[in-house]
């Protein structure tokens, strides 16, 4: 029996990350899901057709000394259990300067099919990275190791945004959707309703765009076709 997980995945893969958001606010679901200061740094620095869609798999990190304990599992271990088709996502405290991921995770995640990572603060060996051509979406990129100020408190469990800009959250399972223009959290209750938001957007939107290149003006297209 097919798993419905998969078939979702499936579906989001022809849409963009404003597709999705768009279908999101029509849910009236905050920022559209959008998850802000993430960006694309592997294979390319904002560049090139790469797109990663999968359930989400966390790992967070927090203070040494932080009263929860550390996970008992040393972390390249927790890689070494990413579901096939997961995308990784790493939470740590914000203004971090140390990086929290790297090159041999990557490489680990890779073999163990997770379609890409996205690292809620710094990351390292960017050209390691880009020469397994795994794509990584982070906040920015660093040197030192995170040992000396953090460690792993829990696997798969849900995590907040790390910025004081919005108050966000990814779980495990939800759906996040990542390429040029950011990424996207979508809650995994909210996937079917959106969907079809997702295609009739996109219907309408082309249907415009056909529009106003033979000469029709914005207003008009969205009259007729929104």
């Amino acid at each position: 029996m097919a798993d419905p997980q998969d078939a979702i995945v499936r579906a989001l893969q022809k849409y963009t990350t404003c597709d999705v958001s768009d279908a999101l606010c029509k849910l009236k679901y905050r920022n559209g899901g959008f998850l802000s200061g993430l960006t694309m740094w592997s294979p390319q620095r904002q560049d090139g057709p790469t797109k990663i869609v999968g359930p989400a798999y966390t790992v967070k990190y927090v203070p040494l000394d932080d009263p929860s304990p550390k996970h008992p599992t040393h972390y390249p271990e927790k890689i070494d259990s990413v579901p096939r088709g997961s995308v990784v996502f790493v939470s740590c405290p914000p203004k971090t300067p140390n990086a929290v991921y790297g090159g041999l995770m990557s490489t680990r995640a890779l073999a163990s099919g997770a379609v890409g990572s996205i690292i809620d603060g710094r990351f390292r060996d960017l050209q390691e990275q880009r020469e397994l051509g795994y794509p990584i979406f982070a906040r920015d990129v660093g040197t030192a190791p995170p040992a000396e100020l953090l460690k792993v408190a829990a696997v798969n469990v849900a995590v907040k945004l790390q910025t004081d800009e919005q108050d966000m959250e990814i779980r495990p399972g939800d759906y996040l959707i990542a390429d040029l223009n950011g990424v996207v959290v979508l809650p995994s209750e909210l996937a079917e309703q959106a969907l079809p938001l997702m295609q009739k957007q996109v219907e309408a939107d082309d249907k415009m765009a056909a529009g106003i290149k033979k000469g029709m003006s914005f207003t008009e297209a969205s009259q007729k076709f929104r």
